[in-house]
C-alpha cells in the first residue's frame, strides 16, 4: 500500500497512542512475610515492595471478568473474596490485534482483563494525592504493564510523593459498539471502555485511603488515546466528583469533537452483519469467540472499518460534543494541565514507514519523494484535521520544500502537526476562561526513541517521546527499545535528560497535589488566563517560555484558524 495511503489510514484513528504489553513486574521482594496487605471493600490482597522501596499492587480485580453475557454490559461489581488475594503480577492486557509497529503488544484474545494496580510508598502522616493514568494505543491496543511510575510514586528530587494507580480496559468492538440490539436493554451503551474507567474512579474513591492516597485529590490523566478519554471523562456527568484534576498529554486538540451516535452505529450495525448476525439479535453478538471478534476488528497493521476507535456522543456516558460542553459550561470543571509534543506527526509517518520499508534499508527506498508530497498538498487532497477533510489553497505554498531543507516527509509531518497543535490552542481558548489551565509544549528533539532507524525518519520531539520523562523507561512495549536518534545505539536518559525528568516529575506530583504545577504562585509555569496575552511553559532541558503569539505564528494558527 502507498506510503500516502497507509498515512491517512493511521492518521484517521484521531486518538493514537502507543500499543504496549505486559512485561515482567520491577524487581522485587517476594518474602510474603514483608509483604504489605491491605483489606479493600472486596477483599484482602497482598503486594510486593520493589527494589526501590515501592509497594506495588498488581492485577486487583476492579469488576468481574466481561465474558459471556457480560460483554458489552456496562463493569459489574465484583463479589467479595475470602482469604488473601495475591497482587504481585500484571494481568491480561484486554483482547486486541492491530499492533503499532516495534512498540505493540502482542494479540490476546483473553477478555477476563478489568484489573489495576496501584503504586505507593505506604501509610504515612497525611493521605497523598493520587494520579490514575489512562494508557495510550487509540482506544484499540495497549496495556497499562509498561508505565513504571516509580519517579511519580517517590516525587523526588523536588517533587511530591503520589500514589498512582495504572489499568486495563476494554478495547476496540469490546470497548466501543452501538448495535440496535445492545442499545435496547435499558442499561448504558456504546462506550464500555469509558464505562470502564468509571468502575476504576469509584473503586479509587472506596479504596485508596488505605494504599495511603486522598480520595478527595485525585488527576485524572493519560496519554494520547488517554488524553482523549480523560476528556470523556471530563464530559461526562457520570464522573461528577470522582477526580478533580486533569492531565492531557498528547493532546488537547482532540477535545475538538468526537464521533456520533451515528457514525458509532452504522460501524457497529456493519460488524454485526459481517459477523453474521442480525442487527436485532444481541445473543449472537455475545456468542462470538473473540477471536471472531478480532478477526473483524482488524488486521495486525490495521483497523477494520468497523471500528469507531474512540468515545462517541451517545447521549448518556457523554452527552454532547465537546465544542458544546465547552462553551456553555457544562462539563466537570476542574484544573487542567495539557499540551503536546512538537513534533507530533513524525510517529505517525514513522509507523507508516515502519510497516512499508523493506528491511528499514533497501537503498532504493525513499519515504516520501517530491512527486508524492506534491500530490499530497493539492488542494481538495485528504487531509483528516482540515476543514472538509480537505487541504485548502495555499497550503503547499506555507509548507513549501524550501523551507523545510527540501525535505518532503519533513514538511508534510510539519503541516500535520501544526493543525493539531493550533486545534489544540482553540481547545485551550475555550479552558481559559472557565477554569485554571497551565499549557506546555514539549520541544525536546534529541530524546531516545523506540523506532529502529529509517531512511530519511527523524523522530525529533515525537509523539510519545515525552511519556518516558515521567514514566521511568517508558520504551512502549515488549518489543521497543529505546536508541538513541543519532547513532542507533540503546541508551538510557543522560544526566542533562535526567534533570528534565526531574522538573517534569516535580510538576506532575505537585499539579496533583494542588492544582498547580509550582505548588504554588505562577512561576516558573504561569497559569494560562487568556490565549491573546498567556503563556506556555516550553518542556525542554533548557526549560523557558513562549508567549501564546509565538506560539501561533511558529504553528502558523492564523493560516489554519482562518481555514476553519
Amino acid at each position: 500500500m502507498p506510503l500516502k495511503h497507509l498515512l491517512i489510514k493511521l492518521w484517521g484513528l484521531v486518538a493514537i497512542g502507543i500499543a504496549v504489553s505486559s512485561i515482567p513486574a520491577v524487581a522485587q521482594n517476594n518474602n510474603t512475610r514483608n509483604s504489605p496487605i491491605i483489606q479493600t471493600k472486596k477483599g484482602t490482597v497482598r503486594g510486593s515492595v520493589t527494589a526501590n522501596h515501592i509497594q506495588q499492587f498488581l492485577g486487583i480485580p476492579y469488576a468481574k471478568a466481561p465474558t459471556g453475557k457480560l460483554r458489552w454490559m456496562p463493569p459489574q461489581e465484583m463479589e467479595p473474596w475470602k482469604g488473601i488475594k495475591n497482587a504481585t503480577e500484571f494481568s491480561n492486557a484486554c483482547p486486541q490485534v492491530t499492533t503499532l509497529g516495534p512498540f505493540a503488544g502482542p494479540t490476546t484474545v483473553n477478555e477476563d482483563c478489568l484489573y489495576l494496580n496501584v503504586f505507593t510508598t505506604g501509610e504515612t502522616r497525611s493521605l497523598k494525592p493520587v494520579i490514575v493514568w489512562i494508557h495510550g494505543g487509540g482506544n484499540f491496543a495497549g496495556s497499562s504493564a509498561d508505565y513504571d511510575p516509580t519517579p511519580l510514586v517517590q516525587g523526588q528530587p523536588d517533587g511530591q510523593e503520589t500514589v498512582v494507580v495504572t489499568f486495563n480496559y476494554r478495547l476496540g468492538l469490546f470497548g466501543t459498539l452501538s448495535t440496535p440490539s445492545l442499545n435496547s436493554e435499558g442499561h448504558p451503551w456504546g462506550n464500555y471502555g469509558v464505562l470502564d474507567q468509571l468502575a476504576v474512579l469509584k473503586w479509587v474513591k472506596q479504596n485508596i485511603a488505605k494504599f495511603g492516597g486522598d480520595p478527595d485529590r485525585v488527576t485524572l490523566g493519560g496519554q494520547s488515546a488517554g488524553a482523549y478519554d480523560t476528556v470523556a471523562n471530563m464530559l461526562s456527568p457520570l464522573s461528577e466528583g470522582l477526580f478533580n484534576r486533569a492531565i492531557v498529554m498528547s493532546s488537547p486538540g482532540f477535545a475538538a469533537g468526537f464521533p456520533t451516535a451515528n457514525t458509532a452505529l452504522h460501524n457497529g450495525t456493519a460488524f454485526a452483519k459481517a459477523a453474521g448476525c442480525e442487527v436485532n439479535d444481541a445473543n449472537c453478538l455475545r456468542s462470538l469467540s473473540a477471536a471472531r471478534i478480532l478477526q473483524l476488528q482488524g488486521a495486525p497493521n490495521m483497523n477494520s472499518a468497523f471500528i469507531t476507535g474512540t468515545p462517541f456522543v451517545d447521549g448518556t456516558i457523554i452527552p454532547q460534543q465537546p465544542a458544546v460542553a465547552w462553551q456553555t459550561g457544562s462539563f466537570n470543571k476542574m484544573p487542567v494541565m495539557g499540551g503536546s509534543t512538537e513534533d507530533e506527526a513524525s510517529f505517525f509517518t514513522g509507523v507508516t514507514e515502519y510497516y512499508s520499508a523493506p528491511l528499514f534499508y533497501g537503498p532504493s527506498w525513499k519515504s516520501m519523494d517530491i512527486e508524492s508530497f506534491n500530490q499530497s498538498m493539492k488542494p481538495g487532497s485528504f487531509c483528516l484535521w482540515c476543514n472538509n477533510n480537505q487541504i485548502p489553497n495555499g497550503a503547499l505554498k506555507h509548507y513549501s520544500l524550501s523551507q523545510h531543507q527540501d525535505d518532503p516527509m519533513e514538511a508534510y509531518q510539519r503541516l500535520l502537526t501544526d493543525i493539531a497543535k493550533c486545534q489544540e490552542q482553540n481547545v485551550l481558548r475555550e479552558w481559559v476562561t472557565q477554569v485554571p489551565v497551565y499549557a506546555y509544549d514539549f520541544t525536546y528533539n534529541d530524546a531516545p526513541f523506540y523506532f529502529p532507524q529509517m531512511p530519511g525518519f527523524k523522530p525529533g520531539a515525537s509523539h510519545t517521546a515525552d511519556i518516558q520523562f515521567v514514566f521511568k523507561n517508558f520504551h512502549g512495549g515488549q518489543l521497543g527499545v529505546n536508541i538513541d536518534q543519532k547513532t542507533g545505539i540503546p541508551r538510557e536518559l543522560n544526566s542533562q535528560e535526567q534533570q528534565l525528568a526531574d522538573q517534569m516529575v516535580g510538576m506532575w506530583t505537585r499539579f496533583a497535589a494542588t492544582g498547580n504545577p509550582n505548588g504554588s504562585g505562577d512561576q516558573p509555569w504561569p497559569r494560562m488566563r487568556s490565549i491573546k496575552d498567556g503563556h506556555y511553559y516550553i518542556q525542554d532541558v533548557n526549560a523557558t517560555t513562549m508567549s501564546s503569539q509565538k506560539y501561533r505564528q511558529k504553528y502558523q494558527c492564523d493560516y489554519w484558524n482562518s481555514k476553519h
